[in-house]
This record gives C-alpha cells, sequence and structure tokens, in this order.
C-alpha cells in the first residue's frame, strides 16, 4: 500500500482538494457531540468512560488496532449512555463518517501526529493526549494543520483548567514571589523492570502493521506493545514525555517562557537491566535569560511517590519532601512548592513561614468542561495545541542532548532547530515508512 491508496477514501478526496468537507462548530444528531475515541487502552478506556458519563456527548465509534480491548470498554460506555459504540480497527472509518464532531486520540505516541492532521483536514475537532507528539516537527505540523483548518484541539495536559494552578500562575505574575531564577522539576518514583523477551508471533486480532505505523518495521514483542512501548525511540521518549510532560507544562507556565536558550542533559540507564532504551536516569537543565530550569528524573527511587489519587481530593498538602512529581519555584522573595493533578501549591518564606498556600483538585472534568465549551465557542481551549507542542518540544530537547551523549545544544527560536548543529537537527525529525507518512504541507 502506497501513501495515496492509504488516503483513498472521501477523507483523501478532502485532502487532495486542500478542503475541509465539513462546516465548523456545528453539534451533532441531537444536539450532541458526535464522537470516536482512537485508542482504547488503559488511557483511552478511563478517557472514553468520562465522556460516556456526559450528557452532552454520544460516543459513536471506538477505534483500536487490538480488537481485545473491544470487550473491556463496550458494557461500559453501553450502560453509561445506553447505546452501544461501532467498532473499528481503522481510524479512517471515523473520519469519513460525516455525523462525527470530534476524535479522541488516546494512542501510543507515535500515532498522535497523523490522525491529528488528517482529522483537522477533515472538519474535525480533536481532543490528543500527551504529549503530542513523537517529534518536534511533527508537533509543529499538527499546530500549522489546526490553524489552517480552524480546527479546535485541546491537549490532555489537564492541570491547564485546574483552578488552584491557574491561581499559582496569577500568584506569580503578581510579583509575590519575587523575582524568579530557579524552577526544578522533578519526575522521580520507582516503576517494574519490563525484563527481557523474545520475539513471537502477532496476537489474533491486532493489526500490528497499523499499529507500527509510521515507526520502522520489526518483529513484534510483547515488550514494545501495550504500555511498555514508552521505553522505545521508535514510539515515545521515556518518562519525560509520559508522566514528566505534565509538570514541563506547568513549569513552562508558571516561568512564562516560550523557548530555553541552551540544553544541556546527563543520564542513563543505570538501574535497570531490560529491554528498554530511554535512560532510569535523566537531569537536563535548560538556560532561559536570568533563569534556570531543570528537569529530574529516577524510576527507582520507591521512597518518592506520586500523590494518592484519593488524597488529592482533599484539602491537605502532600509531604512535600517525598512527593515525586513536584515543581519548584525559587523567587527572590518565597519557595513555592506545587503538585500536578491536585495537591495544590504552597509558599514558604524566610524561616519556612507559610506565606501563601491554595488545595488543589483532580482537573479532569474541568478540562473537559472547557473543551466542550471552546467547540461551541470557537474560543481556543486552556490547553490549546500550540501550548502542548512547546511543552511537548521542551522533553524532546531534553532527550536528543541526552542521546547525544550529553552535548549542550543552542537553540533559535524562529525556526525551533539548533544552531550550528546538524546531528542534533536530524533528530527533531523522524524517517516515516510508508504510507504513514506525515506531509510536509498539511
Amino acid at each position: 500500500m502506497n501513501r495515496r491508496q492509504f488516503l483513498k477514501t472521501s477523507l483523501g478526496a478532502a485532502v487532495a482538494a486542500g478542503t475541509a468537507p465539513f462546516a465548523p462548530g456545528t453539534l451533532g444528531a441531537n444536539e450532541k457531540f458526535v464522537v470516536g475515541v482512537m485508542g482504547v487502552g488503559g488511557r483511552g478506556r478511563h478517557l472514553a468512560g468520562e465522556l460516556a458519563r456526559r450528557p452532552e456527548v454520544e460516543i459513536a465509534y471506538v477505534c483500536d488496532v487490538d480488537s481485545r480491548l473491544f470487550s473491556k470498554i463496550l458494557p461500559t460506555v453501553e450502560r453509561l449512555q445506553g447505546k452501544r459504540p461501532q467498532t473499528t480497527m481503522d481510524f479512517r472509518r471515523i473520519l469519513d463518517d460525516r455525523d462525527v464532531d470530534v476524535l479522541f486520540i488516546a494512542t501510543p505516541d507515535h500515532w498522535h501526529a497523523l490522525p491529528t492532521i488528517l482529522a483537522c483536514q477533515a472538519g474535525k475537532d480533536v481532543y490528543v493526549e500527551k504529549p503530542i507528539a513523537h517529534n518536534v516537527w511533527e508537533g509543529r505540523k499538527m499546530v500549522e494543520a489546526a490553524r489552517k483548518y480552524k480546527r479546535i484541539v485541546q491537549v490532555g495536559t489537564q492541570n491547564r483548567s485546574a483552578p488552584y494552578v491557574q491561581a499559582a500562575v496569577e500568584y506569580l505574575r503578581s510579583g509575590k514571589l519575587g523575582e524568579v531564577h530557579l524552577v526544578r522539576v522533578l519526575n522521580m518514583k520507582k516503576r517494574p523492570s519490563i525484563g527481557h523477551k523474545k520475539d513471537e508471533p502477532v496476537p489474533p486480532g491486532v493489526d500490528y502493521d497499523m499499529w507500527l505505523g509510521p515507526a520502522p518495521k520489526r518483529p513484534f514483542n510483547p515488550n514494545r506493545f501495550h504500555y511498555a512501548w514508552h521505553w522505545f525511540w521508535d514510539y515515545s521518549g521515556g518518562d519525560i514525555v509520559n508522566d514528566g510532560v505534565h509538570q514541563m507544562d506547568i513549569a513552562r507556565w508558571l516561568i512564562g517562557r516560550r523557548y530555553p536558550q541552551s540544553i544541556y542533559a546527563t543520564g542513563g540507564k543505570f538501574f535497570f537491566d531490560d529491554d528498554q532504551e530511554t535512560p532510569d536516569t535523566q537531569h537536563v537543565l535548560y538556560d532561559y535569560d536570568r533563569l534556570t530550569m531543570t528537569f529530574e528524573l529516577t524510576l527507582w527511587t520507591p521512597y518518592l511517590k506520586k500523590t494518592p489519587w484519593d488524597f488529592r481530593n482533599t484539602d491537605q498538602f502532600p509531604h512535600w519532601l517525598f512527593n515525586a512529581t513536584r515543581i519548584e519555584v525559587y523567587g527572590t522573595k518565597g519557595l513555592m512548592i506545587m503538585g500536578r493533578h491536585g495537591g495544590g501549591w504552597q509558599v514558604f518564606g524566610p524561616e519556612g513561614k507559610e506565606m501563601a498556600a491554595q488545595p488543589g483538585r483532580r482537573p479532569l472534568n474541568h478540562h473537559l468542561d472547557n473543551f466542550f465549551a471552546c467547540l461551541k465557542s470557537r474560543q481556543r481551549p486552556n490547553a490549546d495545541l500550540e501550548e502542548g507542542h512547546l511543552s511537548t518540544l521542551l522533553c524532546h530537547l531534553g532527550n536528543i542532548s541526552y542521546r547525544l551523549g550529553g552535548r549542550k545544544l543552542v537553540f533559535d527560536a524562529q525556526t525551533e532547530t539548533f544552531l550550528n548543529d546538524e546531528e542534533a537537527n536530524r533528530l527533531l525529525k523522524r524517517t516515516y515508512r510508508e504510507p504513514y507518512v506525515v506531509p510536509d504541507k498539511v
């Protein structure tokens, strides 16, 4: 199959003509938003369950290249919305349906860019999970498509819709923390080893070629499939993009910066003896004008833990010293420490006295509320695609420095490329496997 054949549907015809065939901002049947959910593994299954509870939403399709997953989500969706959605292993079927308003994408990272771009071209709005893209170049192409076709694209960085995070941003803008010259972003916890596994036959019910998509062709291996794909460069970039992007997005919002001037990373695979390629220990330093931000990652520290889910919906604050996913903002007047997805924030001044504080709550419902409101108003959402691109970009830049042996890289914000380093620039983009190619012109 070549790329032309891959796009040879009613969608393909619309793309070839350079037009979006559907009117923007229209509601589906019965004044509901008709949606398709692409990717119903762990995250997608949870997201589908939340969508099915919303009275303004009808899930018309669930899509996955592993048909074995359908039985795990269909009963839940049917029970909650009173109607059984259609199933498909090919997301193009969703894009060809003119009744569908929105595509929700909860696939592995290497399958975020192409469906987002094609959905924008098909006149669909999009909710895409973090990180927005497998690499920097395709992230920018996604933004170009959203702008060209005037689509609403929300990224699954839910903290952008958290009232306590919004209040923290206002606190910093007020100057009460003083001048900020240092920010620490932590993503430090323990996860199990994925071990060593041999290649094996493709499981029945799996469209493995479609699963690989843009990634290189290789034999099926369970360590490169469900969830463990996070630790391989072909599909993702390790925990800095898997989990750390949430904290990076908050930190970048707090400091109000877009691009770093230079990046330096170090670390390695120091603890695990398994098949993973990405580091289990990583430290990235980002230079801004009169400000330094660091990202610190470990995957082998059992004494550092995420805030428990039930704790996040209380007025209590975590024990910050042992909080795995915190952000520390050092100002000349005080230190702000905050959590993500709930947990709130506190500011401490001289002598460790608390100067200000605000509890936090889990923000997913706020985030979905904002998205559906923006589908009606056509205003950009809290976690607009370009904001997601700029935060994901930080993670990719750190990985590029790491993969080049800890080389210090100087970044050009105007072109989103590195200065005088062609080897680093080659890692801003991937080689795409036909026909799953992100086009230069969207």
